[in-house]
């Protein structure tokens, strides 16, 4: 296969996410810094790649796609094992409901609700109620994936599949921003679980404080 090409900066979750998969699929590939300081996104060279301007962007020999979410389910149905990518349809489908919950809910949440009001928005201008309510949010949530997991160690039992990586990858951020979070012990062994993952620790685990506003 040729080599992948991941274009996007090393501490967007979005391309954490391609990267995480990327690296645990034991795909050959490079990135290159896109996006945010690094700029690019607007050349029509990009543009033509990704007509939304963000990250990340794939390139693997003829197929260019963005769409974080996207990306990871294209690269474990290609080169994914039955574990990391089930055959079965309603196996799939039942991992895949809280993959796309983990994306468009808990991501969400914690990226809009909490991170961008504790790092990107200036201490002065940060809502008190609005942080308040998010973090009861994103308290629920967590408290609803806490209990999806059960045992674990993974969604799927013993073997790590496309699921974790979308539901895991914002958990850094989660368990490494000040504030109270919600009693979660089940969550936290998932989350001790991923740590201990190379490709997690070298993606995923990434200081995003190049990225705080004051």
């Amino acid at each position: 296969m040729t080599k992948l090409k991941i274009h996007g900066r090393a501490t967007s979750s979005n391309v954490q996410a391609v990267m995480w998969t990327a690296t645990e699929l034991g795909l050959d590939h490079e990135r290159f810094d896109v996006g945010g300081a690094f700029g690019g996104t607007d050349t029509e060279e990009y543009r033509t790649m990704n007509p939304m301007g963000l990250v990340p962007t794939l390139q693997d020999g003829d197929v260019t796609m963005f769409e974080s979410c996207a990306i990871v389910r294209y690269l474990a149905a290609r080169y994914g094992d039955d574990n990391f990518w089930p055959s079965d349809p309603a196996t799939r489908a039942l991992l895949d409901q809280w993959a796309e919950w983990g994306k468009g809910t808990l991501a969400r949440s914690v990226v809009y609700d909490v991170f961008w009001t504790l790092i990107r928005t200036p201490s002065a201008e940060r809502d008190a109620d609005a942080l308040a309510a998010g973090i009861k949010n994103v308290s629920r949530l967590a408290k609803m994936i806490d209990q999806r997991i059960g045992a674990g160690p993974y969604l799927a039992g013993e073997n790590l599949s496309f699921a974790d990586i979308i539901v895991g990858h914002v958990l850094y951020r989660y368990y490494t921003l000040e504030f109270d979070r919600a009693a979660t012990p089940n969550l936290d062994a998932y989350y001790e679980n991923l740590t201990k993952r190379p490709a997690y620790a070298e993606h995923v685990m990434v200081d995003y404080s190049s990225l705080k506003v004051d």
